[in-house]
Parts: structure tokens; sequence; C-alpha cells
């Protein structure tokens, strides 16, 4: 493993300018993450449990096709509802037994999709199809099914932190303190020297507000509850920047069900969060879609390993930061990457920080083999 492996010592500096972001839960780009993920654990733990073995798949596409709505204070109403299409390839017969793929999809996704309070109805298409032959045959052989990479940093910034705490204060704390907040967040965090600004929006309620006056009220709630908590000043923080009072209803961000794609946005997986929570654009990062992945596909098994050694090597002592990215080659045994590249900062000598990076990805890989 060692030969495969290399590292270099950097002088790693903060940027004068960073940037992070995440989008919450209700996000339509995270909701497909999610709903590809809950199918592709579906369909592998009904492949353990009835074959003794993983078979192949891969559903990590798709789109949510946003509806049409009509948002008004004391409540509006859904006028067409909004579509999830789940698209991929999985086993769907193993000798002369069928399995119910279209079921098995349709299931996790509706089980998925019931952790939102206001959602009533989403129309389902499942568009999942047997694969390849010479991909199915990859599973047993546990090799690569694709040639991709995994990338990963850490430790996180102040910035990438205080993104990720208030942005799960949003999805979480808070969501639970204001019924008239949805699942629909995001945050952007912009540290420019000392100074941070987080640009918030948060899909609200419209049957918990019944006035402007309660929309306007209802903001500054949400921002004393951020300033409190986070112990930023409430300068730094702006909430749904594109609100046009004098437009009324139409001119905020007023929802029937607390999503964004009851009207306003479509959505794919794999345009969302990474693995660590996160789009950090300054950072090595993969635009790999994670969710809905078959663990041998590289694109989602290096992101694992990657972040696992990542923060292993970060967390050790004299390290001030480390970064990794690590490739995969088609057919070859996926528990023995092409390449695997370490960036660090730090006191420890590059041959011994070599011997704990191929020690913590024998240790990462032996987790899933």
């Amino acid at each position: 493993m060692m030969k495969n492996v290399f590292v270099q010592k950097i002088k790693s500096k903060l940027p004068a300018v960073e940037f992070a972001e995440r989008k919450g839960i209700g996000h339509p780009d995270v909701i497909c993450d999610c709903c590809c993920e809950a199918a592709g654990k579906a369909l592998s733990e009904y492949y353990v449990k009835n074959f003794g073995r993983l078979m192949h798949y891969n559903v990590d596409k798709g789109v949510l096709i946003a509806g049409k709505a009509k948002p008004r204070f004391g409540g509006g109403k859904i006028i067409e509802p909004m579509r999830l299409m789940v698209v991929g390839r999985a086993t769907g017969k193993v000798g002369r037994r069928k399995i119910p793929v279209r079921k098995i999809i349709e299931d996790a996704v509706k089980r998925e999709l019931s952790k939102f309070r206001y959602l009533e109805r989403v129309d389902f298409c499942v568009a999942v199809k047997e694969g390849a032959e010479s991909l199915q045959s990859i599973v047993a052989k546990k090799v690569c099914n694709d040639t991709s990479f995994g990338a990963a940093h850490y430790p996180l910034t102040e910035l990438e932190k205080s993104v990720l705490d208030i942005c799960n204060l949003l999805n979480g704390k808070l969501l639970k303190r204001f019924r008239f907040l949805g699942e629909d967040v995001k945050v952007m965090g912009i540290r420019s020297g000392k100074k941070f600004s987080f640009i918030c929006s948060a899909a609200f309620v419209d049957r918990w507000i019944n006035s402007m006056q309660k929309y306007i009220e209802a903001k500054e709630k949400i921002i004393d509850a951020l300033v409190k908590i986070t112990g930023f000043e409430r300068e730094s923080f702006k909430l749904n920047a594109l609100d046009d009072y004098s437009r009324e209803e139409d001119g905020v961000y007023l929802t029937v069900t607390g999503l964004s794609a009851e009207q306003g946005d479509d959505g794919n997986p794999g345009r969302g969060n990474r693995l660590c929570g996160l789009i950090t654009p300054q950072k090595v990062m993969s635009l790999e879609s994670v969710a809905g992945k078959n663990i041998f596909h590289p694109g989602r098994l290096y992101q694992f390993v990657a972040w696992k050694i990542a923060e292993k090597i970060g967390s050790l002592k004299g390290i001030k930061y480390c970064d990794i990215v690590m490739a995969s080659e088609i057919g070859k045994p996926i528990n023995e990457p092409k390449v695997v590249f370490v960036r660090y900062d730090g006191s420890i000598g590059k041959v011994r920080l070599k011997e704990k990076v191929s020690k913590f990805l024998k240790e990462a890989m032996n987790d899933y083999f």
C-alpha cells in the first residue's frame, strides 16, 4: 500500500476572503440526495437479507420537478404537486426470482419524504433498469466499477464550522421552536479578513403567518435566536434578502409546505453538500454524488475513506491542516487505490506521515471489507 501513497508538506494559510455554503434538509438538491440514498440503502438491505450479499445497483441520478402553488397569508394551496424521478440501475432478477425494485424504491422514498411536516403529496416516477452485465459481475469480485476519486480536508475552518452550525440550528432547534419555519433553508458564509457574514434563506409556512407584519416579526425572531445562540453580531446575518414587502405575499419567501420545490426550484442529486456537510469551493472537493451509489463505486467509498483518513491525520498532534485525494482504476481491487495523495501542514516528518496514512487507509478499508 505504501508505494501508492504520496505526501507533500505545505504551508497552509487562510485566504483573505473565504466562502462556505450549506443547503438544508428541505433544499430540492438535498431532498434528491436523501431520496436516492434511502433508495440505495433499501436495495442494499433487501439484497443482503434475501441473498446474503450485495448485488449491483446505482440509483444516484434523478430530478425533483417543482410543482405549482399559491401561498397566502393564513394559508394557501397547492395547485400542482411536485414530481420526483429516481433514475439508475439495479439488479431486478436473481435466477428465477424477481426483485420488486420499483416497490422497494417507492417505499423508501415515501418514508424519507414523510419527515416533511407540511408535504402531503409528491408524484413518483422510478426509472430504474438492469445494469450492464460487465458491471453486475464486478460486485462479487470486489473490484472498482468505475474510475473515480474521493477528496476530503480536515480540520474545518471557523467559517466552515459556523455555517454548519447555523444551518443545523435552522433545521434543528429553531425548526422545533418556530412552527412557521420550513425545512428548506440555505446558509452562505463569507469571511473577509476577520469579518463574518451569513446570507441565509428560509422558507416560511403561510398557515402560521396571517399578515406582512407577522412575517416581518417572524424574520426578526429567527435573527434574534441566531444572534443569541451563535454570538455573532446582528449585522452578520441577512435573512431572505430578496424580500420586497410592497408586493405582499408575492414578494416574500412564503410557502404552503415549507419547501421551495412546491413551485420555485427544481433539484438534482449531487448538487448539494459534500460528505463533510458543506460546499467548500476553495478546498479539494469531488463533484461525485455519494448518495445512492453502490459501495463498490469508488465515487462513494473513496469519499468516506478520504474523510476518515483526513480526520485522523488532521487530529494528530502537530498537524495544523491536511487534505487528501485518492483515485481508483476500474477493474482493480477496490481496497487498493491507484494513488493516494496527502498534503499537510505540520511538524511530523514525511516518512512517518506516509506510514500513518497507509495505516489509516488499511483500517478504513477493513471497516468496509
